[in-house]
């Protein structure tokens, strides 16, 4: 059982879960006893549970180290307060578990993969000499980075390998609407794909061995967008010196290129109030924005539709932020999240 499959459960069920233990926070009910909020991650989901004293999971989660990778068990399902585990008990996964655990199921690994080729050959296609450069080489240089970082903490693509999954489908849709606006770029709005997250890598790694995004002292500090620029500026400078002269006789000349790119990744959340230190002002700026948002939204859909937690007659629980209960797709089309578009 996964912990998605954990999250859909409408009865309670006995069985186990292996998953990475990622966060720990003590706390004290209303009667006085001590009790555990603990956090678990694996490929599919990220799951707050409550664990009380006098259960042996409470033992193992108060003189265990938080990042293990653990098999839960007892019986799960939902209760009034969110996914419940009735006489838990955990172990640690033994060294060869552990790294089946991190390999994943062939489906996801086989995602992941098609997501990684998309992106390279997008990049491979591009015509500008200088883009190409570039995003060929932000994609090569942090491979190890793109395939493991998650593209937010909690909202939508939150999960290990989630900025390239919404990188790759964001890539799709920009290839569909590029053409239909004669005044966008549409190697310049690709690269801005590639880009414009390309600070998760160092926000929202998960690291060698973890499915649960962890916060750093750069990316707090930092954060994406600024961390963003600098990378790409710092690759910028690195294609300038490898090419030499042959950029130089490009049009639009390099520095209003590259300045075009850095107004895509300072732009790309749309206002000041989230977090942009500019707004967009450019065509291929407005468009990627829009993109990213419509991406972030139809996922957190696919997260409400995975989980199919009902509310009412037909109707779900949203995932946060967005407003709910939900109905089901009017298409009766439910495709998993991560997976993108045929």
């Amino acid at each position: 059982m996964t912990l998605r499959d954990f999250l859909k459960l409408t009865t309670p069920v006995k069985g186990s879960v292996r998953a990475q233990w990622v966060g720990r926070r003590e706390q004290t009910a209303r009667n006085g006893k001590p009790f555990l909020r603990v956090e678990l991650a694996d490929e599919t989901e990220r799951v707050s549970l409550n664990m009380f004293s006098g259960s042996p999971a409470y033992e193992y989660f108060t003189g265990g180290e938080v990042g293990e990778c653990i098999e839960l068990s007892g019986v799960f399902g939902p209760s009034d307060y969110g996914p419940n585990v009735d006489g838990p008990s955990a172990r640690a996964l033994k060294p060869a578990e552990v790294e089946a655990f991190f390999a994943g199921g062939e489906e996801r690994r086989a995602q992941i993969e098609g997501h990684w080729d998309f992106c390279l050959q997008r990049a491979r296609d591009m015509q500008d000499p200088r883009l190409r450069w570039v995003c060929l080489r932000a994609l090569e240089k942090f491979s190890e980075k793109w395939k493991r970082a998650a593209a937010a903490r909690k909202n939508h693509h939150a999960r290990r390998g989630g900025l390239l999954d919404h990188t790759a489908q964001m890539l799709k849709v920009a290839k569909v609407l590029a053409p239909l606006y004669s005044e966008v770029d549409g190697d310049l709005l690709a690269a801005g794909v590639i880009f414009h997250d390309l600070g998760k890598l160092w926000e929202n790694d998960t690291g060698e061995r973890g499915f649960g995004s962890v916060a750093s002292r750069r990316g707090e500090l930092i954060g994406h967008i600024s961390l963003g620029i600098e990378v790409a500026n710092a690759l910028w400078r690195e294609g300038e010196g490898a090419e030499g002269k042959s950029w130089s006789e490009l049009k639009p000349a390099s520095e209003e290129l590259r300045d075009h790119l850095l107004h895509l990744i300072a732009s790309h959340h749309g206002t000041k109030e989230f977090g942009s230190p500019v707004a967009p002002k450019t065509p291929e700026a407005f468009l990627l924005h829009h993109i990213d948002n419509m991406d972030a939204k139809i996922e957190m859909l696919r997260l409400s539709y995975a989980r199919g937690k009902e509310e009412g007659s037909g109707l779900l629980e949203a995932h946060r932020p967005l407003e709910g209960p939900l109905p089901w797709p009017l298409s009766g089309k439910v495709v998993p999240p991560g997976e993108g578009s045929p």
